[in-house]
């Protein structure tokens, strides 16, 4: 800031002046640097805030106010601040550089500062008085209209001064009385509020002082000898002259119409003592006032309400006037919501405020306006929900007045209730979680208990509770919605515990379960829904003091329902529904001694070994019912304990958050670790034809060779410069070449044929990489990953676990930071590990909240595809073969849960099938894409050749890409029968293994697959052209006769022939690529009914696997 001033203080720019407010807001070193330049600081502000040009001048005026503690540390900087303020306030108001805001701020700004330093009791009383003088002469310019705002803000300080130091403007009432009557703009409402502090506090103090004196003069001003004596000293308090004070307050009581409803509220508040005080007639301020009450401004309103509290006795008679006047302003439509609830908030405490004296009173006035209190149809819930809690509260005066027979009184709070939840009636049909719901059960507990209140030395007791009228309702209603409406059973069970769970209460709960016992178990209908009913059976079998013997009836009746309707299409309901019986049985062998459940549970349970059609229903029935007959009650309780809290280890006495808090570490528990697989999953996107469960591995018995024959290359082509560096976890064999000083082959004679393969194979072999110098090719196996919210929560809690009952959100569990490693003894290479940052639990499938039940013969039409995906992440393994062969990978997880735990585990490995490790061909960059047909068949009659038995490609070796190692062709041929017919051997092809096929020959097969537009982008060969690249091991012409095998020299002809009367329909040749450097080549010769695929690779070992793979591809 302009190099730390002084040197003549240097010019501030305002961007300097904004930085040193960061500072000192900032506080701590970057405020105590400036601590020693406060003067100059201050001097600097206020010189700035006399300039012209300056654009912060309010920023400034509100910087100095807020720090005055480090700025006006001596009485001349209070000087200074005067001067100022003088300077400013008697500049003309431009509109540019002395504006009338800037007048106002810098009052407000210099009346807090003195108000914050106390400057009576800190500095000498001639600054108050100078400021106060100043005030005053801004103020003794009634009716003046072109400063009436400012006049307005310097009796705004006036008051605050006053507020501050009681009777500061006593001696001046009479001047303040006269300005109030002279004054006629807005700002008369302030000018008002200043003399009625000024009265209250005279009135507050009983200073003698007269308010119609006017002999002290206004300017100069004096503080009064009663502040400079001591304040409030009882000496110079003679009394208060009330014929004066009486004359003031006729004034004041004839001004309230000039008032804002802001300016009347703090009218009435230093009204009120004053006119108590001063013995003033209640009815004075009652005809003055009470008018506000038609007014719809809540404001004005609640001034009413709070003259009412201070004189009840002046308002007799009128109570319901009010009570109809809030009614009326609630069934406003075009108030804002928040008006018309408080409105009804008003009337509730109202009712209140009546004297307990006029209770049959008040109860009357109730009964008389229940009509107006019904809710109407387009009113809002939260109204609705209000207006339901007054006709509770009018129900409860009935009860009590009993101002009709005891029949006619019961009938009027039963239509009474029933009239009301008319307007809520929508919670039958709509979700359990609705706010309508909601509202009617909030509705049905006013109802029941709005007349007990929780403090022990409340009057009325269970008894009266338990006979009352609306307590019989509900029981009623309760049954019917159980029995009509079932998925309102969970909000009902909601209701029951929250009965349970009070102390004075708890008495409804358990007289509520009984009327169901009795009422509800022989009513219910012997289906499937009835375990949608379960969770109020287990509160039932909760309670000891209800019998179980008709519980345990309806179970026993429920479990021969299921036996008898077990069919094959019931999937898993009878598990599902068996399994909550023997948890209702369960829950009763933990609350109820044995002997009282003996003889019908054990007939239940022995029912359930017998005669159950699930296995594991009837194991659980078994062991309960020998648990029940071989193990005490009390030992019996503690093993079907749960386990919240292990039995002889008491919580720790350290229950803050300092011990909550879950470190992340990482779990130990193997029960919890080895299940993990069991509810996380890794599954492959595309299912595998074949499940491979084995793989050929072949071992090596030469001495001094560790390679299988199958992978050894061309030995004789090695020249004595040859060297084989072969890594020596490869499975094949690549050999490295030294280009200088290499011995140059023998020359061999060979026709332009087998030439133009050599070259087509060089031209191929150049562009596979050489993976021991260079990244290799990939396989990739797409996956997805997701676990299951349910066991997830269960098994690994959560830091938001799913909360219970009819309010309880379902928060889904997530991992975080998932890594997935893979590893297996296939040779596949180093497999790199997978990061998933974060992934949602799936939704359990019912969706319902936890603690809910639902028949499972009830599915939700939910789940679709899009709402699955967000549930699951996309994992994509790749792997880097050394050898074309199948294998399992093993999967491990590593992730974070919600509450800090680390999961280390092992999930399902993931089957890795020889139609993994197809690969289209690479085709040389340089080749046009109108070539590529073209290319990629040349290739195949090039392999197709030199794979054949009597190639003369055997002695050649092709260079790999990269220059350093070279591959050998050693080929194998096979060949299989297939039985399936033409159109779904094409259809087969044309799904699995259209990226592979390069030739489509044969007019009728061309025609069929050109037609289908699937095959594209191959070559297509009439009858007139080469069907074969081999013609001796090929058809010779497609009208020469059946396709056939004869496996024995002596077989019948007519056994070994598939057709004599079908023909050949064309070919289709496959060219597929095995990495790392291998190919697998099929010629499908397709008839009507059979194909004969004859297949040629480099590869042999991967024969083992196509067998398979064809069955599975067309016969499967």
């Amino acid at each position: 800031m302009a190099d730390m001033l002084p040197p003549a203080l240097k010019p501030v720019s305002p961007q300097d002046w904004e930085t040193l407010i960061d500072d000192f807001q900032y506080g701590g070193l970057r405020r105590h640097k400036w601590t020693s330049l406060s003067p100059v600081l201050l001097d600097l502000a206020l010189s700035t805030i006399l300039k012209r040009d300056f654009p912060l001048k309010l920023h400034l005026l509100l910087f100095l106010e807020e720090f005055s503690d480090s700025f006006f540390l001596e009485p001349i900087f209070l000087d200074r601040l005067l001067d100022s303020l003088r300077l400013v306030i008697q500049s003309p108001a431009d509109g540019f550089h002395i504006t009338l805001p800037l007048k106002d701020q810098f009052l407000v700004s210099t009346t807090s500062i003195f108000i914050s330093l106390d400057i009576f009791n800190k500095f000498h009383i001639r600054y108050a008085e100078s400021l106060v003088e100043l005030l005053l002469i801004i103020v003794n310019r009634p009716n003046h209209g072109p400063d009436r705002q400012t006049r307005a803000v310097a009796c705004e300080c006036l008051r605050e001064l006053e507020r501050f130091y009681p009777c500061l403007l006593s001696d001046i009432a009479g001047h303040l009385w006269s300005l109030c009557q002279n004054e006629r703009t807005h700002a008369s409402q302030s000018y008002i509020l200043l003399f009625t502090l000024v009265i209250h506090n005279i009135v507050a103090l009983k200073s003698n002082v007269s308010v119609l004196n006017t002999s002290v003069p206004l300017v100069p001003f004096n503080v009064p000898q009663s502040l400079l004596a001591g304040g409030s000293s009882n000496s110079t308090n003679m009394g208060l002259n009330y014929k004066e004070l009486r004359r003031a307050m006729a004034f004041l009581l004839e001004s309230p119409q000039v008032l804002t409803p802001c300016g009347m509220v703090e009218f009435m508040a230093m009204i009120t003592p004053v006119a108590i005080s001063l013995e003033l007639q209640p009815s004075m301020l009652k005809v003055q006032f009470f008018g506000m009450v038609s007014s719809y401004n809540p404001i004005l309103c609640h001034v009413v309400l709070m003259l009412y509290l201070r004189f009840v006795d002046a308002f007799d008679g009128q109570e319901s006037e009010i009570a109809h006047r809030l009614i009326l302003m609630s069934r406003e439509a075009q108030h804002y919501l928040v008006f018309r609830l408080l409105a009804l908030h008003w009337l509730m405490g109202f009712n209140e405020l009546i004297s307990s004296g006029e209770v049959k009173k008040k109860k009357a006035m109730a009964v008389e306006m229940r009509l107006s209190f019904y809710p109407r149809v387009f009113d809002p819930l939260a109204l609705k929900a209000l207006k339901l809690d007054l006709l509770a509260f009018c129900s409860i005066c009935i009860e009590s007045l009993k101002s009709e027979s005891a029949l006619d009184a019961g009938k009027s709070v039963d239509k009474l209730f029933g009239d009301g939840l008319v307007s809520v009636s929508a919670f039958k049909w709509l979700p359990p979680g609705s706010t309508e719901t909601a509202v009617a059960f909030r509705a049905f507990r006013e109802f029941l208990i709005g007349g007990s209140s929780h403090s022990a030395t409340d009057p009325s007791t269970i008894r009266t509770l338990l006979e009352s009228t609306i307590f019989n309702t509900l029981q009623r209603m309760l049954v019917d919605m159980m029995l009509e409406y079932q998925r309102l059973v969970p909000v009902i069970v909601a209701f029951i515990d929250r009965l349970l769970g009070c102390q004075k209460h708890h008495w409804l709960g358990e007289r509520l379960l009984q009327t169901f016992d009795e009422n509800l178990i022989p009513k219910v209908k012997m289906d499937y829904k009835l375990v949608s009913c379960f969770p109020i059976f287990d509160r039932i079998a909760e309670n000891n003091t209800i019998p179980p013997s008709r519980l345990l009836e309806l179970l026993t009746k429920f479990m021969v329902f299921l036996v008898k309707k077990h069919g094959p299409d019931t999937g898993l309901k009878s598990w599902s529904q068996g399994s909550k019986v023997l948890g209702v049985c369960r829950t009763m062998l933990m609350h109820h001694h044995s002997s009282r459940l003996f003889c019908r549970l054990s007939r239940l349970l022995a029912f359930s070994c017998l005669y159950f059609p699930d296995l594991e229903v009837r194991d659980n029935a078994r062991i309960y019912l020998r648990m029940l007959i071989c193990i005490p009650g009390k030992k019996l309780r503690d093993m079907l304990n749960l386990g919240e809290q292990f039995l002889g280890i008491s919580p720790s006495p350290h229950s803050s958050s300092f011990f909550n808090i879950q470190s992340p570490l990482t779990s130990h528990d193997l029960k919890k670790l080895r299940n993990v697989s069991s509810y996380v999953h890794l599954e492959r996107v595309i299912p595998l034809l074949v499940r491979q469960s084995w793989s050929l591995s072949l071992s090596t018995f030469g001495v001094g060779n560790n390679k299988p024959d199958y992978l050894q290359g061309i030995t004789d082509s090695e020249s004595p410069g040859e060297e084989k560096d072969i890594d020596g976890s490869t499975d094949i064999q690549i050999l490295e070449t030294e280009r200088i000083g290499q011995p140059q082959e023998p020359l061999r004679v060979m026709d332009s044929k087998i030439s133009e393969i050599l070259g087509t194979l060089r031209r191929h072999f150049s562009c596979i990489p050489d993976y021991r110098h260079m990244p290799g090719l990939k396989v990739k196996i797409f996956c997805t990953l997701r676990f299951e919210s349910e066991p997830f929560n269960r098994v690994w809690g959560g830091v938001n676990s799913p909360a219970s009952g009819v309010d309880g959100l379902d928060t889904l569990p997530a991992m975080y930071a998932t890594v997935l490693n893979f590893s297996s003894s296939a040779p596949y290479g180093s497999i790199a590990s997978y990061h998933i940052p974060f992934l949602l639990g799936e939704p359990p499938r019912n969706g319902y909240v936890s603690g809910e039940s639902m028949p499972l013969d009830i599915v939700p039409v939910n789940s679709g595809p899009g709402e699955q995906k967000s549930f699951r992440a996309p994992v994509t393994i790749e792997l880097e073969p050394r050898e074309p062969t199948p294998g399992l990978l093993d999967v491990s997880i590593q992730t974070n849960s919600e509450n800090g735990q680390i999961i280390r585990a092992q999930l399902h490995g993931i089957s890795v099938g020889i139609e993994d490790m197809f690969l289209r061909a690479i085709a040389p960059p340089d080749t046009p894409v109108e070539a590529m047909p073209g290319y990629y068949s040349d290739l195949f009659t090039a392999l197709w050749e030199a794979c054949g038995t009597s190639s003369n490609t055997g002695r050649e070796t092709f260079p790999l890409k990269g220059g350093k190692g070279i591959a050998a062709i050693s080929g194998t041929r096979s060949v299989k029968l297939l039985e399936v017919t033409a159109t779904s051997l094409i259809r087969a092809t044309e799904r699995y293994l259209a990226p592979f096929v390069v030739s489509v020959i044969g007019e009728p097969l061309v025609n069929i697959v050109k037609n289908s537009g699937i095959i594209r982008d191959v070559s297509w060969k009439d009858v007139a052209s080469d069907s074969s690249p081999d013609a001796s091991t090929s058809v010779s012409g497609f009208d020469g006769g059946p396709l056939h095998l004869t496996y024995f020299a002596g077989e019948d002809e007519s056994e070994s022939l598939v057709s004599t009367s079908k023909k050949t329909m064309g070919c289709f040749h496959i060219l597929i690529f095995l990495p790392p450097r291998f190919h697998l080549l099929f010629q499908l010769e397709v008839c009507d009914i059979s194909t004969l695929v004859q297949i040629r690779t480099d590869h042999w070992p991967c024969l083992a696997y196509i067998d398979d793979y064809l069955e599975a591809l067309y016969l499967a």
